[in-house]
């Protein structure tokens, strides 16, 4: 009996030999694809690791709050993070993530979108490997409106010459993060940047470009076509209304696709797709960059095992199997040429990547949290604004940011 309790002691011990399970912090990304290619990645290491899952919060605050608890802790219990693109810069800066170098950047970077590996290195240095993205596009009705807009500006004029029960515009307008969302996108669309990218502990905020950015998403807020819940507006409420009939126009992730499909099958009929918006007239736009990357926490006591499960977790066929599944962009632009693309984006896989790669990433800086508070305190709601004074506005934008580059993340 003391021979067999011995033998079996051994077989649950990880130094016998037996796989290193590994614990992957992730948000319970609701198509289920996640674990299938988690355990075709176990069952491909030939007994190095198995991989299971910590599912985190489905609201990325509370996602990043509890990562941020248990790195500042130092818990050894994380191998492996779904990272937001936005946390790079602080979990970087603090120590928190390893760096990925040599054959591991090779295999994290190679033919991945430019706008992706900005969004997961950090004072040029990589530290996560980019596992899907997302962008946002322009969605019209083609029965309204046979030909989309080009601009900002345009797009409020068409909406103001249809009738009022249909001449919405749908944005994110609530504050939180998704506001944020809309500004960059607005500020680098006329050339000038939140963040200094010279010196992420530099505002740039351009004041005349930002002006003209800042401008065109007050006269969106104050204009009759605009949603008269905007101040409070998000991705889902904008999906809805459009859905309900009473937009034309809905600036949106392509989540909104298959979902009109199912849920409005007259609306999915007429159902178009378009760049994002134009700022200045003949300028292309910057469209937002969203997505996960996948970094190895500084703590975990099984490094190179957690490196081995990455490199396989965002193979191609990986990445075309969340796609399919889920509809989440894969980040190798190669993968846009395959057939799999056109099924899951049908008509748009060519207007997806171009998005994507002329995307501008929210800045990437140890201060982001305090910065994303910031802008949204300073620009909500945006009809409170006047447009005669936006240069203060500006201003004072401006140094709320420069307050907020100051200081270092919050725990």
């Amino acid at each position: 009996m003391l021979l067999a309790a011995l033998t079996l002691s051994a077989c649950g011990d990880d130094d016998s030999g037996g796989p290193v399970e590994l614990s992957w912090f992730i948000f319970n990304e609701p198509s289920g694809v996640l674990p299938t290619i988690a355990k075709r990645c176990s069952d491909e290491s030939n007994g190095e690791y198995t991989i299971s899952f910590e599912y985190l919060p489905s609201d990325a605050d509370q996602q990043r709050e509890q990562l941020v608890r248990r790195l500042g802790a130092e818990d050894d219990s994380i191998d492996i993070m779904g990272m937001d693109v936005i946390w790079t810069g602080e979990f970087a800066n603090a120590g928190w993530v390893e760096e990925w170098t040599g054959q591991d950047q090779t295999a994290a970077t190679e033919n991945v979108f430019a706008s992706m590996i900005e969004s997961a290195s950090f004072e040029e240095k990589l530290y996560a490997a980019p596992i899907w993205t997302n962008t946002e596009l322009l969605w019209y009705r083609k029965d309204r409106t046979p030909k989309p807009p080009t601009t900002w500006a345009e797009m409020i004029q068409m909406a103001a010459e249809l009738p009022p029960e249909e001449g919405l515009i749908q944005v994110q307008g609530n504050r939180y993060e998704g506001l944020v969302v809309w500004l960059n996108a607005m500020v680098e669309s006329t050339g000038t940047s939140i963040v200094s990218p010279e010196d992420a502990e530099q505002v740039a905020l351009d004041p005349k470009e930002t002006e003209e950015a800042l401008a065109q998403m007050v006269e969106l807020a104050q204009s009759p076509a605009a949603d008269p819940s905007l101040s409070t507006s998000d991705e889902d409420s904008g999906r809805l209304s459009f859905q309900d009939g009473a937009s034309s126009f809905m600036i949106n992730y392509p989540f909104v696709y298959p979902s009109a499909e199912a849920e409005a099958p007259d609306v999915f009929k007429q159902m178009r797709a378009a760049r994002y918006p134009e700022v200045i007239e003949g300028e292309p736009s910057a469209p937002p960059l969203g997505g996960i990357n996948l970094g190895v926490s500084t703590f975990s006591q099984n490094q190179d095992q957690a490196f081995d499960a990455i490199r396989c977790l965002i193979q191609p066929e990986n990445q075309l199997e969340i796609a399919g599944a889920a509809g989440l962009p894969p980040v190798r632009e190669d993968l846009f040429e395959d057939k799999e693309i056109d099924k899951v984006y049908p008509g748009f896989a060519d207007l997806m990547r171009e998005s994507i790669d002329a995307a501008a990433p929210r800045p990437v800086t140890p201060a982001y949290q305090d910065l994303s508070l910031a802008v949204q305190r300073a620009i909500h709601p945006l009809d409170d604004i006047e447009l005669d004074a936006i240069a203060t506005t500006v201003e004072e934008l401006r140094t709320d940011v420069e307050t907020a580059l100051a200081r270092e993340g919050l725990l």
